[in-house]
């Protein structure tokens, strides 16, 4: 469980490889979050196993079997987390899993469960899987596994290798994520646990993490929460979708930092253009007109609506985060800044997270009252 660049991938193709070669009867499960991703970095990837085999004991891959066989007899299948019902039936000695944080967080405990239960060949069989943490099931259920003995974490950040990386991208990470929620995932190796009292959890949202829709929605907007002056919040801008059943779905976070009026303008009419948008939703608490002229001077010819926000932050996030509780809005993607926003919103009105204002978690809010709570639902009558 490690950082970005760690080296986890040539770890867990090293362990395999030499598994492969002590073993002639090993049978090894290599599994990612889908078959491509398998292959293109498990097995061909700059630091998968074709990669670290000298060439006298390379194995023989065959894409079209999901196989590798090693000079000696032992055999490598590939498999994807995403159909977990390929992992019932095969028997293994061992198995690479990589990035488990990444695999569908609803079929990911299957695949894991199934795995587990055709780990019956050789005396000592054995999993290695390599990850970025996020804080979903699985996760969680290794974590607690540690305590019983069962699992073994070894854990690293990215600047450990600092040796093998370039020097440009380590100063890079440090000056632009440094101590960031962000940067204590995705380079430190960090498992980032909820906060107690806020709106969202982490694992509540990476329940609700969905690919792209692929059918077009009823409805696009835009939604902005403009900064007070160009040199100090973000400005908040969130593309917000609602599709034919009436779930909402948040689409891209196109926030910008440290923006003049003409820059964060040009970066809202970039984000209707580019995702076909209906309407943009602004904020104009900081003075209304000039939040209408800004925009429509960076030729934004959607209809613009502005609203004014008669309540904190927070108490306008809280129907919103019941929506997520009811299961009513999904993310196409992760969003990592927004959410880390998202994850300090507290009940009761305070804000702990990243930043000085959750500016990403406003725009978004906005959003999904516009195509979700803009309108009272109609009285139904049902039969109980």
């Amino acid at each position: 469980m490690a950082g970005r660049g760690f080296g986890k991938t040539r770890a867990g193709a090293e362990w395999v490889r030499y598994l492969a070669e002590e073993d002639p009867l090993a049978r090894i499960a290599l599994i990612g979050a889908s078959l491509a991703e398998a292959r293109a970095v498990m097995v061909e990837g700059e630091s998968g196993l074709l990669a670290c085999s000298p060439p006298y004991r390379m194995p023989r891959f065959e894409p079209s079997l999901r196989r590798l066989t090693w000079p000696n007899g032992a055999i490598a299948t590939l498999y994807s987390a995403a159909e977990p019902e390929s992992l019932r039936g095969p028997q293994h000695s061992h198995a690479w899993c990589d990035e488990v944080a990444k695999w569908d967080p609803v079929k990911s405990l299957l695949a894991w469960d199934n795995l587990m239960m055709g780990l019956r060949l050789g005396k000592h069989s054995r999993v290695l899987a390599t990850t970025t943490p996020r804080a979903v099931p699985l996760m969680r259920r290794l974590l607690d596994e540690e305590s019983n003995g069962d699992v073994t974490i070894t854990r690293g950040s990215t600047y450990d290798n600092s040796a093998n990386l370039p020097a440009k991208f380590t100063r890079d990470m440090r000056r632009k994520y440094g101590e960031s929620s962000l940067g204590r995932q995705e380079l430190l190796g960090e498992m980032l646990a909820d906060q107690e009292g806020a709106l969202w959890s982490r694992s509540l949202l990476e329940k609700c993490r969905i690919l792209l829709p692929e059918s077009p929605p009823a409805r696009i907007v835009v939604a902005v929460d403009p900064p007070i002056s160009a040199h100090g919040d973000d400005c908040g801008i969130v593309v917000a979708a609602l599709d034919e059943c009436g779930t909402g779905v948040v689409l891209a976070d196109c926030s910008v930092s440290r923006a003049s009026p003409e820059r964060w303008a040009r970066a809202v009419a970039d984000a209707a253009a580019a995702w076909s948008a209906d309407r943009v939703v602004a904020e104009a608490n900081q003075g209304g007109a000039m939040v209408a002229s800004v925009l429509r001077a960076a030729n934004i010819s959607l209809p613009l609506k502005l609203v004014h926000a008669s309540r904190g932050k927070v108490a306008r996030a809280e129907p919103v985060a019941a929506l997520y509780e009811a299961g009513r809005v999904h993310h196409a993607g992760m969003f990592a800044q927004l959410e880390d926003q998202m994850c300090g919103l507290m009940a009761g009105g305070a804000y702990e997270g990243p930043g000085r204002s959750p500016d990403r978690a406003d725009a978004l809010v906005w959003a999904l009252s516009e195509l979700m709570l803009g309108r009272q639902a109609r009285p139904r009558i049902s039969n109980i």
